[in-house]
């Protein structure tokens, strides 16, 4: 079972291409059966299908569940709000994509001065 994390945070997102369906449940604080779920719902979630259906999730997929996640869980939104509330213009001015882009981006570049430090 998966842990809520103390201070409502997510993990960051580390810098790899693809993710397993295992990853991004643990990152997004998600059961996989929920994200397998929520293809069906969302268009916009398509993670790449390999060798015996196995899904790999990139990055921005993780940021649109992620997104998702708050809709739903967060701001109370239904599946079909949420659904509407991605596909809409509102979606191109939602803070929340923002604050996760912002709060990825910080982490990259922390892990860059590490590397620039070592």
């Amino acid at each position: 079972m998966l842990e809520v994390s103390q201070n409502n945070e997510l993990p960051a997102i580390p810098g790899k291409r693809y993710f397993t369906i295992g990853e991004v449940s643990a990152l997004c604080e998600v059961k996989p059966h929920v994200l397998r779920y929520w293809e069906q719902e969302f268009p916009q979630l398509k993670p790449v299908k390999r060798r015996g259906n196995r899904r790999y999730y990139q990055r921005q997929d993780v940021i649109i569940i992620r997104q998702i996640r708050a809709l739903l869980y967060d701001q109370g939104f239904t599946i079909s709000g949420a659904s509407k509330r991605l596909q809409g213009e509102e979606a191109k001015q939602d803070v929340t994509q923002y604050k996760l882009l912002i709060k990825q981006m910080v982490v990259e570049l922390e892990d860059v001065l590490r590397v620039l430090k070592a």
